[in-house]
């Protein structure tokens, strides 16, 4: 893989495509999470430390009928200024003389971010003319945003044809193809993945792909109530997908024929309504009352998964336990990270991916104490699925 690394930047003008798909406060704008700005700071400083210059370019949010103030790149540069130490120019479009002539001048040792690439209707649909406008702003392409790589848009796949063997991986991208392959292609054994989330239809290829590869498989979350439905038990007002209650049992069957531990939680914490200040129990999975529904692993759900994330030597983990957002529900999903926090201290190696469980292990304070937690939810999943991501094809690898 082409890395940053490999690259003196001296003189050379960048085009780098970043991630700061940030949440913004409701009212002020300002930056929420940085996380995303602040994985992108090594790449930048690379650059400018070769003595190169940056134009950075990102999507933010997803406006529909083109520009929108609340999802203006600009609220974005005083945090990417603070993180870099310099003053980040900005010019509130992508192609426009102005933004043209702002590039052109750029000096080494200088950054210039470009308005949001999605006030663009040509960047969803990966436009070539469009991507070859954004690819005049440099002489060199550097994807770093890995959350989008699975998007064949303009700005995250197609503009890097115009840049020949100019292109390069950035730190982050590199970092999340390399930890992800420890997981798909070079796991210690016993390997065990964490399946969470609402949906069995959201996660059935990461599920079958997973049953080729695991020793392990737990499932947690409002998607476990479909398997309990289609064996037959009694799941009140839990979740359900009515029409993959058959898939559900097909998945069970392949587990068991591929000698696959899958794991359903015995007992689940349930509630009289969706909400924090509910009554809540605890109920066998299999004999939930009518009115009640699971929202978070009762106690010996908890010993369970926990028994299992302990004797593992690598740990998958993608989508929570339980409703978390909710204290009165977060406790299986805080086990679950704190099981495999102490499975990563005994010399485990973890995969925290992205989305929600990124959300999980950032709100414990316990991201510091895993592997690594990747930036790509969406990214993440389709490359476990085995998908080539478009972003990471373009860049030659």
């Amino acid at each position: 893989m082409k890395s940053i690394d490999d690259v003196n930047f001296h003189g050379k003008k960048v085009v780098m495509r970043v991630d700061f798909n940030v949440p913004l406060h409701k009212e002020s704008r300002e930056v929420t999470d940085d996380t995303r700005i602040r994985a992108a700071v090594p790449s930048i400083q690379k650059i400018l430390g070769d003595g190169g210059s940056v134009v950075l370019m990102s999507h933010l949010g997803r406006p529909k009928e083109g520009p929108e103030d609340k999802y203006s790149l600009r609220h974005t540069v005083a945090t990417c200024s603070a993180l870099l130490g310099l003053t980040v120019k900005f010019v509130n479009d992508c192609i426009s003389d102005e933004a043209f002539a702002m590039s052109a001048a750029l000096q080494p040792g200088e950054v210039l971010l470009l308005e949001n690439v999605r006030f663009y209707n040509q960047e969803e649909k990966g436009d070539v003319v469009f991507a070859e406008q954004l690819a005049k702003h440099g002489d060199f392409y550097v994807n770093d945003a890995f959350g989008t790589a699975h998007r064949e848009h303009a700005s995250t796949a197609t503009m890097a044809r115009f840049f020949g063997n100019n292109k390069a991986a950035g730190y982050l991208m590199a970092a999340e193809l390399t930890n992800a392959d420890k997981v798909i292609k070079h796991a210690e054994r016993p390997f065990t993945a964490i399946m969470g989330g609402a949906k069995v239809s959201d996660k059935i290829m990461i599920i079958e792909n997973l049953l080729d590869r695991v020793d392990n498989l737990l499932i947690g979350g409002g998607m476990v109530f479909t398997f309990f439905k289609a064996m037959g038990g009694s799941i009140g007002n839990s979740l359900c997908e009515d029409d993959k209650l058959e898939l559900a049992l097909q998945l069970i069957e392949k587990a068991k024929a591929k000698g696959v531990n899958l794991v359903l939680p015995v007992d689940s914490v349930v509630a009289d309504a969706f909400s924090n200040d509910a009554n809540t129990k605890v109920a066998d999975n299999t004999a939930i009352e009518a009115g009640w529904m699971g929202l978070d692993l009762g106690p010996k759900a908890i010993a369970q998964f926990t028994e299992v994330i302990a004797n593992s030597k690598t740990i998958l983990w993608n989508g929570p336990a339980g409703v978390f957002e909710m204290p009165k529900f977060e406790a299986g999903t805080k086990a679950v990270a704190e099981a495999i926090v102490a499975a990563t201290n005994k010399g485990a190696f973890s995969l925290i991916g992205g989305g929600d469980s990124a959300a999980a292990i950032n709100q414990f304070g316990l991201a510091k104490q895993v592997s690594y937690v990747s930036t790509g939810g969406g990214a993440l999943l389709e490359y476990m699925e085995g998908k080539e991501l478009p972003g990471v094809a373009a860049l030659g690898f």
